[in-house]
């Protein structure tokens, strides 16, 4: 991956949201407008973390988050979410 160049401040992530299901498991097309937000995604950047509090979640990782958890971010035409670390709900 090139370099990410968005650094994050105290207990904030980046994350990469992976992309919505294009079709279900029958092999039924699911259009734009009924797909479902993806709730999964990969950390690209971590910040340092809060009042000495150290972050759990590294790059490269796979998280579960909450359903509105985030904030989108369109950063160099790619679209991101920036959140707390305390919204990840797993690591995978």
């Amino acid at each position: 991956m090139a370099e990410f160049s968005m650094r994050p401040i105290n207990d904030r992530v980046v994350i990469k949201p992976a992309d919505a299901e294009e079709t279900t498991k029958g092999g039924i097309i699911i259009p734009d407008t009924a797909k479902e937000q993806p709730q999964r995604g990969e950390v690209v950047a971590v910040g340092p973390g809060k009042e000495g509090n150290l972050m759990t979640v590294k790059v490269g990782d796979l998280v579960l988050y909450g359903k509105y958890a985030g904030q989108k971010v369109d950063f160099q035409g790619q679209e991101y979410l920036i959140m707390r670390e305390d919204d990840i709900l797993v690591v995978l």
